[in-house]
């Protein structure tokens, strides 16, 4: 039996970007509360939440035959209010250890949702014959820009996290059922590659460029998740709402950036574009870091959640594009080396923020947009084809 809206294939594929955010982004505006209840600095904090991309990776590497035996429609379903459980039960957590353990199977559902929405992105943009792979992912920036309202409005209503967060499953799960209980996946792709991409796809000398050009929007884009909220109270303590807010403003700015990028793309090429950005996230970055009270850094954070925008998934089509591999490959190796590379995000810049202070967990951003600006040529010059207007 199926229930739920009666909606597009690609509007379908928005949806579900947009509830999954939803209900991944909840927890982040909510950190400053979860640290103080646990008693610990940024930098056991950092170690706690690294079970989140710990999980993720796994389930990148190993889920996809078990989802293929479950069936897409089922495991969708299923995997997003799951979610919510899952992040419920990790803000009880009384340590670090323990928020650690319970966030790894967070990071198992994230990495299987992630498989199932960008496969289903990518079968349903072959199949209504238009791109809507960066729609999409507006649209998760759209949810996570949600949560990072609601969170910060749950705050300054005084709820504690635990009475939040077990708010937001019976939400997730409503919006599910609405937007995604009518889903059938897409058919794949005609035509597919039968090639079997390894589990560990060694990344190749021009895909290790690729990366470089990655690693400053992948760190500044997690640092404004986890650490936006605590930046905000331990430089000014505005109250839970405004430190909150810079969560929901970044994720607003990346959101909007992601709608119009493609046709700046095709105008002015992947590298002009890129190299654009990346002077964007420069100037976000140097703002938080000097900003001298709350208002400035929120303009800090917008622009951080431009320049962040669209680096990555760049980095992905021109991974896609290189022939020196079968395409599969070279994004496989990409995709999983950045992620190897994000897992390391979370200890360090919790670890700058308690050794240096939290300004520093930004800071090191300037030296890898340097890098990101100097290797951007490796992008390309080739324009892409414009995004039909038909949605």
């Amino acid at each position: 039996m199926q229930f739920g809206l009666h909606l597009a294939p690609q509007h379908r594929v928005y949806a579900a970007f947009a509830v999954y955010s939803f209900t991944l982004g909840n927890i982040f505006p909510r950190l400053p509360q979860i640290q103080h209840q646990m008693g610990v600095g940024e930098a056991a904090l950092g170690l706690g939440l690294i079970g989140t991309p710990i999980g993720t990776l796994i389930a990148l590497t190993f889920a996809a035959p078990l989802l293929d035996r479950i069936g897409y429609r089922r495991a969708l379903l299923g995997a997003i209010p799951l979610l919510s459980v899952f992040y419920f039960l990790a803000v009880l957590s009384p340590n670090p250890i323990v928020l650690f353990a319970l966030l790894v199977p967070v990071g198992l559902l994230i990495g299987s949702i992630e498989l199932m929405i960008n496969l289903e992105a990518d079968r349903t943009e072959h199949a209504v014959g238009f791109r809507i792979m960066n729609r999409a992912h507006a649209f998760w920036s759209i949810g996570f820009f949600a949560a990072g309202l609601f969170g910060a409005a749950m705050g300054q209503l005084g709820l504690s996290p635990q009475v939040h967060l077990l708010i937001v499953i019976p939400l997730s799960l409503i919006g599910t059922l609405l937007f995604l209980g009518r889903f059938e996946p897409s058919p794949n792709r005609a035509g597919t590659s039968t090639e079997t991409v390894p589990r560990f796809a060694a990344p190749s000398g021009p895909i290790m460029v690729l990366v470089g050009v990655t690693l400053c929007a992948m760190l500044m884009e997690g640092a404004s998740a986890d650490w936006s909220a605590i930046y905000m109270r331990n430089l000014f303590d505005p109250g839970p709402f405004v430190a909150g807010i810079a969560v929901a403003v970044f994720a607003f700015f990346q959101a909007s950036t992601r709608f119009f990028a493609d046709r700046f793309v095709e105008r002015y090429s992947p590298t002009g574009v890129a190299r654009a950005l990346l002077t964007v996230l420069a100037l976000g970055t140097l703002i938080v870091f000097f900003s001298p009270m709350p208002e400035v850094s929120l303009v800090g954070f917008a622009l951080l959640g431009f320049g962040t925008s669209v680096i990555f998934p760049l980095a992905m089509s021109a991974a896609a594009q290189r022939t020196d591999r079968p395409a599969a490959i070279n994004v496989a190796a990409l995709a999983q080396t950045s992620f190897v590379v994000f897992l390391l995000g979370p200890p360090l810049l919790g670890g700058i923020a308690q050794e240096l202070g939290i300004r520093w967990s930004y800071g090191i951003g300037l030296p890898l947009i340097v890098l990101g600006f100097a290797l951007a040529g490796a992008f390309g010059s080739r324009p892409v084809p414009h995004e039909s207007p038909a949605e």
